[in-house]
Order: structure tokens, then sequence, then C-alpha cells
């Protein structure tokens, strides 16, 4: 058995080399001739898996360590008889984190209380779920968009893309791109979206580019209809408009996912589904040896402070994502450089936060979000 393996996918060196010749090799040079005799592809989004690469090969199952799975022509792999499998929710974590770490940032900045505001949460699976968790936990109100999960599971707790125009100050996205059908995302937000929102809010995509027309998102915001744009994911990536890029609040390289807890998930779920496959007997594997970041202990003192400026500071402290925008605006030409190379960041249950001076509600809020607490003193 031969298993070609994107070599940017980490944690994997090892585990199904005593099963099979392994091949690892950039995505990019993922050709017709690599994988021809090839039994199965781990892989990442950049491969575009279709007939011009799987015709007259071998391939019979595919695993993407990603939650998105647009790469992957899931038509063609049925009609050729490959099995595919992708990572469903294994950065939702990470995504949710990126999405605290960028709405402090945005309060900060502007002097905002968040649970003040209404946030609107456009698709609610794996990451939406989790992101309307955390915005919960921060006492901000949260409508919820997910129509395929509305039609299963009924109208209570859900509302129309209407209703988040006229009452959201903030709009996240984060819905899989699809390109047709009754629940098509491609260009979501165009025109005629944005012309129906009525509070100037914050849009926020890190979901997939072509969710948003990114002309459409420009016109908007140079008319005042949106207040600020916080973009991770683009059109054309890496090939990113500079023009968007200036406009954006904060810019990051499609990174939201790139906690190393993601990436770990990814890869387990990637090998699970190999050796489920093929029969392999490793059904439980797990990756090992997961980098941890310097300072795990965070010391917050909380006299004469809200709750919400303790979890900022605690957020903040996990993910630093004004470095992510800075280096991203310092150099967009080496956008696939940024993710590639991306440094340690690990999710709140890495972390221990030991607070004094916080109310009972403050450490609530920290446990909720994830974080390990420790009490310095009684005096809370």
């Amino acid at each position: 058995m031969k298993i070609i393996i994107d070599n940017k996918i980490p944690y994997i060196k090892g585990a199904l080399e005593p099963f099979a010749e392994v091949i690892y090799i950039p995505g990019a040079k993922t050709t017709p001739e690599v994988v021809a005799d090839a039994d199965a592809l781990i892989t990442r989004t950049r491969t575009i898996c279709n007939e011009s690469l799987l015709k007259n090969s071998n391939v019979r199952m595919i695993a993407t360590a990603t939650i998105g799975y647009d790469h992957i022509d899931t038509a063609y792999c049925e009609k050729a008889g490959i099995q595919w499998t992708n990572a469903p929710g294994c950065n939702a974590t990470s995504v949710e984190q990126y999405i605290a770490a960028a709405l402090f940032s945005w309060a900060l900045r502007h002097r905002i209380k968040l649970r003040e505001k209404t946030i609107g949460v456009v698709g609610a699976g794996n990451v939406g779920s989790k992101v309307v968790r955390f915005c919960g936990i921060l006492g901000m109100k949260v409508l919820v968009n997910d129509p395929p999960r509305e039609r299963n599971e009924g109208p209570e707790g859900f509302v129309s893309l209407q209703t988040i125009r006229e009452k959201a100050d903030i709009i996240s996205f984060h819905v899989p791109l699809t390109m047709d059908g009754q629940d098509a995302t491609y260009h979501m937000v165009d025109e005629s979206f944005l012309t129906g929102m009525q509070k100037q809010p914050l849009l926020i995509n890190s979901c997939r580019g072509e969710v948003f027309d990114t002309q459409a998102v420009k016109t908007a915001y140079r008319k005042g209809k949106v207040s600020g744009l916080i973009i991770d994911c683009w059109e054309n990536e890496p090939d990113i408009d500079r023009e968007l890029l200036g406009i954006c609040f904060l810019a990051t390289p499609h990174i939201a996912g790139y906690s190393k807890d993601g990436k770990a998930n990814g890869t387990m779920m990637s090998v699970r589904a190999i050796s489920r496959h093929f029969k392999l007997g490793i059904d439980n594997w797990q990756p090992g040896n997961i980098e941890m970041p310097d300072h795990t202990l965070i010391d917050i003192n909380g006299s004469r402070r809200d709750n919400e400026s303790i979890l900022a500071e605690a957020v903040l402290s996990t993910y630093d994502i004004e470095t992510d925008d800075e280096n991203l605006r310092k150099n967009p030409g080496a956008f696939e450089k940024w993710r590639e190379d991306y440094p340690v960041r690990r999710e709140f249950p890495t972390y221990t936060v030991k607070v004094a001076q916080v109310s009972e509600n403050a450490v609530r809020m920290l446990k909720e979000a994830g974080f390990e607490i420790m009490i310095q003193d009684e005096g809370r």
C-alpha cells in the first residue's frame, strides 16, 4: 500500500509507516504522476482533488485534515468509487479563540463593552455553535441563522438573515462554501445583503473567502454601510485583494483554525479514517509531542475591574491576533509563508489563570471559556 501525505500536516510522521509506503510531498507538487500508484491521499485545502488529479489512479481513499472539503470533487469521487472524509470540528475551538481575540481587540480599540452589543452568527455548526456559546458567556445578545439546522430542529432559537441584517452590531460568518442549491453561500455577502443592513455592523469572515463578494464589500465600506471588517479568509488566496486588506480592522492569512490543538485534531481524524478504511487497527491513534507555548500561567488581578476586562486579558494572553495582522500587512505576498511557518498557538485549556480579587462570576466565565483556574487568595 502507498499513501501520499501533504508534508505540512503535522504530527503524522511514523503513524502509517508500519502499514504502507509513505511519501511526504508539498501540496502543490501532488500531481497525477505522483498519485497514479497511490492507494490513499492525506491532504489539505491547497490540493484540488478532482478528475484531473485522480483519473486512472489507484486512489481509493482521500482524507483531508481540514473542516472544509470544497477542494474535493465529491461528485467525481462518488462516480469513481473513491471514498473521502474531512475532519469536521477539528479546529472549531481554535476559531472560537480567534473570534474571541478579534472581538476583544475591536472592543478595546473602540472602548466598547461587548456585553452591550448584539452579534449575528451565520452558520451554527461545529464552529459557529462555539462562537454562539462564547458570546453567550460574555453576555452578548446572540442571533443565530442556520437554515439547515432550522429545518431539522424547528424555528426556535433561529432567526432570518433579514433579522440579523436589521439588528446585529456584529455579524460573524461560519458557513461552508456551497456553490448552489437553497443553502448556497457563494457570495452570500453581496450587494443585496449589504444594502439591507441597518446598523453599519462589523463583519467577520473566518470561514471561506468566497462567501464575501469582495467588490461589493469594499463598496459597502466606502459608503459607510459597514463600520469595520475582520477578515481571515479571502477570495483568490493567496493573491488577496490589497485594497480590501487596507481597509480591514484586522486582516490575517487564513489562520483562524491554526492552533496546534486544531492541527493535531485534524491529523488524528485523518489517520483514524485511513485506519478504518484499510482496517489497519489504529482506530484510536493519537498524536504526541504537541508543542507548548513558552508560558502557560496567566496572572490576573481583578481589583476594580469588570468581568469582561478580566476575560479579555485572559483571552488576549493566549493569542496576540494583532501580530498576525501586522505580519500580513507587512508582507501580503508572503501569505502562504505566514501560514506554513505559523508559530505555536494553543487553546484556552492549555492555560491556567491565576486570579486574585475577582468575583465568582468572573471565575465562572473563565472556567466556561475553558481555562484552568488557580485561586490566589480567598478575597474574591
